[in-house]
């Protein structure tokens, strides 16, 4: 197995991208749907990392016409495919890296990705969800949906896999590659209350997917 660069994997896929989440993947269909059910009531603006051809934001619109969304993700042909699926609709796209990237404090009432983190370390996640926690709102909700690995053994494989893979490469540390390194779902958990995230709670689709749910505070009254 050879590592490929994350934009030329995508860019390549674009035209089966759509098809495959939708009708290949198990969980994503459902995921895009009940992702959009989890965001709070009122929400006004929205980050959205790794925001790819915006699958999940066709029913987050439904639910929120007047959203305002800014969007992350390292692939421009899937930006442009984005904007022309929503030209009506008020969207801020970076081209780059979420990895490192700033995103304020106290901008969006919410924030959610889709089966997108599972490329990252732990170090890097970790790092990732604090920015995202800062971002958030005082009442702000992130929501993701991703792979999980079954067990411990399983993650710590991949990740050896990963690290093989890219010492053989001669790759540098950062550029970012399609691997596959998914966290066990109690890892996930942890990474998210380490970065303040309160009520973690995890709902299981299809197959090894799951959908997060993580409160920036604990409600009043809760």
């Amino acid at each position: 197995m050879e590592l490929e660069e994350m934009t030329a994997f995508f860019t390549s896929r674009l035209d089966l991208y759509d098809e495959h989440m939708l009708r290949e993947v198990p969980g994503c269909r459902a995921g895009y749907a009940r992702m959009a059910a989890l965001l709070p009531e009122g929400t006004a603006r929205l980050l959205d990392l790794g925001c790819g051809t915006g699958l999940e934001l066709e029913p987050i619109f439904a639910r929120f016409p007047a959203l305002k969304v800014t969007g992350v993700d390292l692939t421009a042909a899937m930006l442009d495919r984005l904007r022309a699926k929503f030209p009506d609709r008020e969207l801020t796209l970076i081209r780059g890296s979420y990895v490192g990237m700033d995103f304020g404090r106290a901008c969006y009432d919410a924030a959610v990705s889709f089966e997108t983190l599972h490329h990252l370390e732990p170090e890097e996640k970790g790092a990732l969800y604090r920015r995202v926690w800062e971002a958030l709102t005082p009442e702000g909700v992130y929501v993701e949906c991703d792979y999980i690995a079954a067990t411990a053994e399983e993650e710590e494989a991949l990740r050896a896999e990963h690290r093989r893979l890219r010492m053989e490469a001669g790759a540098g540390g950062d550029t970012l590659y399609h691997f596959d390194i998914p966290c066990t779902l109690e890892h996930q958990r942890a990474l998210l209350e380490a970065a303040g995230f309160v009520q973690v709670t995890a709902e299981p689709l299809e197959g090894d997917t799951v959908l997060l749910t993580a409160r920036k505070v604990t409600p009043t009254g809760a």
